[in-house]
């Protein structure tokens, strides 16, 4: 009977393409451990964000970030300042684009059919394509004014797409992969989502 050794092979090419399908970089982080993140509890942006001049207004792709990034920490159990108000934390962030080539190293395919009484299976294996993608990459610091010193900062990188455009849901999942590890406010639990 061939059924279940096709369908052992089935699963190991299943299992052998599901490894070599590329995920997006993981986010990096680093904290400041002399910070005492039980004490903070309010957060603001910075007047400028790095790179731009005064009178330049907040474009799209900003005002979307920004959006990801107080919602995310709003769930956290943070809250953004007050007009006037010393906020416990300072919010500064960068961006950039870069172009880069992504590689594919394997490509399984898994055939199965059958005329008649009989049956058949096949596995195809293809070698490595390239192609040029273009990556965005988020950097987030977060600084504690009082101290005038940088208490946690966070990376993130995710493909773009055609128009090298990252569009708000991208955004948002990335920002969201971004601040996972960020510390919650005095060791509290986290809000629900849509809470």
């Amino acid at each position: 009977m061939h059924t279940p050794r096709l369908s052992i092979r089935t699963f190991l090419a299943a299992s052998l393409l599901a490894g070599c399908m590329s995920a997006p970089p993981q986010p990096t982080s680093m904290r400041d451990p002399q910070a005492n993140f039980d004490t903070f509890r309010t957060f603001a942006w910075d007047a400028v964000p790095e790179g731009q001049s005064p009178d330049q207004p907040l474009t799209i792709v900003n005002s979307q970030i920004r959006a990801a990034i107080t919602s995310e920490l709003q769930r956290k159990g943070y809250a953004l300042a007050d007009a006037g108000a010393k906020p416990d934390l300072v919010l500064r962030y960068e961006t950039a684009a870069e172009e880069k080539i992504k590689t594919s190293p394997i490509r399984i395919g898994v055939g199965m059919g059958g005329y008649g009484n009989s049956g058949g299976a096949g596995v195809g294996v293809s070698s490595s394509g390239a192609k040029n993608i273009k990556e965005g990459t988020l950097v987030l610091r977060v600084i504690d004014p009082t101290r005038n010193a940088e208490v946690w900062n966070g990376r993130v990188s995710r493909e773009l797409g055609k128009d090298g455009v990252p569009d708000q849901a991208l955004i948002q999942t990335a920002v969201g992969d971004l601040l996972r590890e960020f510390p919650v406010p005095g060791g509290g639990a986290l809000k629900p989502a849509g809470s």
